[in-house]
């Protein structure tokens, strides 16, 4: 190859290959760089739902996806976060709500305030001072205005059954005329001097030849895995998951704005309500659970009739590097995450973002290319870190799956950060973080975390200054709550707009 990557193949299935080959070729086909997606068979089920973080929206607007029409093709819903329920006695549910916690008092952060009102008396919870959290418990939708703009952040997510949204998004690259080959298996051709991949070649005997190429296969990451002298970062000693079980149940009769955690005795169970079903998802360790056992206790779980049932493994971990030579690989082909949190998709457009910004100009792109490892391993373990400090400082069982998860090896970072805030309430700054600090703070007082003190700082604030903002933020979120539409009524209209 001379000159600038001029053809990218992508190999794989599902989102990842949908979401790559269709924000590359939008945004490089400007540049006369051609995108061909080689469609591998899928591993997407009737149980299948894809769950996603707020920044997924601003992805599907440059893909120039009506966010109406998305929801009604696939039947999916919002979600402005996940509601945590701990089924242990003593516990509390909290809501790590897609939206800021409090507004700045006497020009300074909130959290410190809101720990210092604690102490002396202060009922109202953390999350009774987030918008976003209370539109949600309130089963409303949030439609931010200058009032909440200026307020803070205000954010939400979406549940959308898998296969609908795939079509959808596969729809989209037949639109933006991306070269499409379907290939139950693949064989890969490289150069044996650089290591470099020089073609793919189909089952039937076809070959495809690029410049750059892109591995969206998923966990088994069919290109990366083959690159010479490539490992892999073994994580599951942070985490005690190594199996998930997915199914499918009825839909709710009124479909919650936000999906649901529960923590049970051997495990947890996500729900993730649609338009179209309720999603479940069961995490659990295979040490403790056999996958019949573990089906019974996600129904129990849910309190619903289970249908679909899907059991498969479950390995935490990121290869050394996500891209090497002239291979990229995107989503869990680079980094296999736990299943807390949905993060899945997320992880998608990490990738996709952070090669786009770094593409190649030139042939030897051996700079841009360490940036992509550095960077995509900073972003990957920094989720990785919100996800096990929820097991490091759960407080749902004191043995069994919650106990292991307890004594499981935390990341040195994460006992960083609970150390910082077990002392004074901060939270320490780290690069390429996906979760900001205010929800970082809203995990840890959730599951019990104190602080010993806070920032001497705020001492100067007035009693009465405090109690006047507090009473003005409160009263200013049940206003704004009030005038929203709730969430059934608004996924409601957006049915009848297409009738229209």
């Amino acid at each position: 190859m001379s000159g600038q990557p001029n053809r990218i193949v992508i190999v794989g299935r599902d989102a990842a290959l949908w979401l790559s080959a269709t924000v590359l070729r939008r945004a490089l086909a400007p540049a006369g760089i051609s995108v061909v997606a080689i469609e591998l068979p899928t591993d997407l089920g009737p149980a299948s739902a894809y769950a996603s973080l707020p920044p997924l929206e601003a992805l599907h607007n440059k893909l120039g996806l009506e966010e109406s029409a998305l929801l009604r093709a696939t039947g999916g819903s919002f979600s402005l976060g996940h509601n945590v329920v701990g089924l242990a006695s003593g516990t509390r549910p909290f809501l790590l709500a897609h939206g800021s916690y409090g507004a700045p008092i006497d020009g300074g952060g909130f959290f410190p305030y809101w720990l210092k009102a604690r102490r002396f008396g202060l009922e109202a919870a953390f999350e009774d001072f987030c918008l976003t959290a209370m539109a949600a418990r309130q089963g409303r939708m949030l439609l931010p205005d200058e009032e909440t703009q200026l307020f803070g952040r205000t954010d939400y997510g979406y549940h959308l059954p898998s296969l609908p949204y795939v079509a959808t998004l596969k729809a989209r690259a037949a639109k933006l005329g991306i070269a499409v080959h379907h290939s139950g298996t693949i064989d890969v051709e490289r150069q044996n001097e650089t290591g470099s991949i020089s073609a793919i070649r189909l089952d039937d005997e076809r070959r495809v030849e690029g410049d750059l190429f892109v591995d969206a296969s998923g966990p088994e990451g069919i290109l990366i895995g083959q690159m010479p002298g490539l490992g892999r970062d073994d994580w599951h000693s942070a985490f005690v998951t190594d199996r998930r079980l997915t199914a499918r149940a009825a839909r709710f009769a009124s479909v919650p704005a936000y999906a649901e955690i529960r923590a049970g005795a051997s495990g947890w169970t996500a729900l993730h309500a649609t338009q179209a079903a309720t999603y479940i998802s069961y995490a659990f360790a295979s040490a403790e659970q056999d996958d019949e056992s573990a089906l019974a206790a996600a129904g129990t779980l849910a309190g619903l009739t289970l249908s679909d049932p899907v059991a498969a493994s479950v390995e935490q971990g990121m290869r050394h590097q996500a891209w090497s030579a002239n291979c990229v690989a995107i989503g869990s082909a680079a980094c296999s995450f736990d299943p807390l949190f949905d993060v899945e998709l997320h992880a998608i457009q990490l990738g996709i973002v952070h090669l786009l910004a770094l593409f190649p100009a030139g042939a030897t792109f051996t700079a841009e290319r360490n940036e992509y490892n550095r960077i995509t391993r900073s972003a990957f373990e920094r989720v990785r870190d919100f996800q096990s400090a929820f097991y490091a400082a759960n407080r749902f069982g004191p043995t069994g799956f919650w106990g292991a998860a307890r004594g499981a090896t935390t990341p040195a970072t994460v006992g960083h950060k609970l150390a910082i805030f077990r002392a004074r309430g901060d939270i320490a700054p780290m690069e390429d973080e996906s979760f900001a600090p205010d929800l970082w703070q809203a995990l840890f007082t959730g599951l019990g975390e104190t602080p010993e003190s806070w920032p001497p700082a705020i001492d100067r604030t007035a009693p009465e200054r405090m109690k006047d903002d507090f009473r003005r933020i409160l009263g200013f979120i049940k206003r704004k709550v009030l005038e929203q539409p709730t969430h059934d009524g608004y996924l409601a209209n957006l049915g009848r707009s297409e009738a229209a």
